[in-house]
């Protein structure tokens, strides 16, 4: 009898963990406040189709600067579009991507599901696909119920500008994407970063439903860092304010990863009695997430090469900054060698006994990898632009 019970649960066992591996992948819980893209019915007629090129009628540097951010491009980036496709194309994903339900080409009108990964969906009849290329526009941020919100609540513009108690807010709708089923164990989100900002020296625990008290959101930081403050009008001719730039810069570029980051390759501080070893210190020093951060792929590596008179490799050591994710069965987070918060790394480079005759040059290199290789072979991007770049670079000669 026990016999046929241990069976009986092997079988159970290796029935159910199949399943495991078979079954759709789900990466996060769908929130309430996530399920559905944001609704545009009660947009004041004023603003027409939505577009940010209306909105730049009035605001034409903020549209010249979301011109050239990745959220003008959250839909339009081929990355997004070859990853997302080989994904399934999930309808959930449109509702960060192409937030606004006008950009949609259906409607949600229920779930199949319990998870909500397997919407009911019908023609929608109000979609704009002009407005769907311009991916997170104007409106996704500050169009809510038919109210037009911002940080300064402004009674006597042509339009009515009702308060916000914190623009961090509008971050987190996308940017906190929460994982509490008992089957999902992506303790941080997938493309988000919140979950990652940390308080007093822990990370964040993010709350199912993604909310944040005024004190939580005042400490996230994220307009502060990614829309830094500046003097200008709100419109042209009109009085100079403190506003914030429409950039959001990040992992896309080298100079904001740069700035994130303190990194000296030099001898080590008692060089006077070991002259044969190099070390390179690379420390978190200005973002409040993990960094990189982002999707999984995302990583830094560290080359520290030695090279000889004529610039060829004698030696090379690489060191690996990644999150490393099990996806099936479970989705688990095995390890993290990324940087957190303020925290530093050491990687030295020592010169073995047989190379000292021929060394000439130690070299540093530390590149950022907004995808991983593999990753991309396996999806077929066909990438136009690089998928990395170097964001730091040093050479040291050594004595003849």
């Amino acid at each position: 009898m026990r016999r046929i019970i241990l069976i009986s649960l092997t079988l159970g066992l290796a029935v159910f963990l199949g399943w495991r591996f078979l079954r759709p992948m789900q990466i996060f819980v769908v929130s309430p406040a996530f399920e559905r893209p944001v609704s545009t019915a009660e947009a004041p007629a004023m603003f027409g189709s939505l577009s940010a090129r209306e909105c730049a009628e009035c605001h034409q540097e903020f549209f010249a600067e979301w011109s050239t951010s990745i959220h003008s491009q959250a839909w339009t980036d081929p990355y997004f579009q070859v990853d997302w496709q080989f994904e399934g194309s999930p309808q959930i994903c449109k509702n960060c991507h192409i937030p606004l339900d006008r950009q949609q080409e259906h409607t949600v009108l229920g779930f199949r599901d319990q998870e909500k990964l397997d919407p009911i969906l019908e023609a929608n009849d109000k979609f704009d696909k002009q407005l769907q290329h311009e991916g997170v526009t104007c409106a996704a941020c500050h169009l809510r119920d038919g109210k037009i919100l911002g940080v300064l609540g402004l009674t006597d513009s042509p339009h009515a500008v009702e308060t916000l108690d914190n623009a961090n807010r509008i971050c987190i709708g996308c940017h906190v994407v929460s994982g509490e089923r008992w089957d999902t164990f992506f303790k941080f989100p997938p493309c988000g970063t919140v979950a990652e900002i940390q308080s007093g020296g822990e990370p964040r625990k993010v709350v199912g439903s993604g909310e944040f008290s005024a004190t939580e959101l005042a400490d996230l930081g994220c307009v502060e860092c990614h829309m830094p403050l500046q003097e200008r009008p709100l419109v042209a001719g009109g009085s100079i304010r403190k506003v914030r730039q429409h950039l959001w810069r990040g992992g896309h570029d080298p100079e904001m990863v740069t700035r994130g980051l303190t990194v000296n390759f030099s001898p080590p501080a008692d060089a006077a009695t070991d002259n044969d070893s190099f070390v390179l210190a690379i420390s978190n020093t200005g973002a409040a997430h993990y960094i990189p951060t982002g999707t999984p792929d995302r990583h830094l590596t560290v080359a520290l090469r030695l090279l000889d008179t004529h610039n060829r490799l004698l030696l090379e050591q690489l060191h690996v900054l990644k999150r490393r994710v099990m996806w099936r069965p479970f989705i688990v987070d095995l390890w993290d060698t990324r940087l957190p918060r303020g925290e530093q790394r050491e990687y030295t480079l020592r010169i073995p006994d047989e190379f000292k005759g021929e060394a000439a040059t130690v070299e540093a290199t530390v590149t950022y990898h907004l995808l991983d290789e593999a990753r991309r072979q396996r999806i077929a991007y066909q990438n136009e632009t690089p998928i990395q770049y170097p964001i730091y670079r040093k050479a040291i000669k050594l004595n003849p």
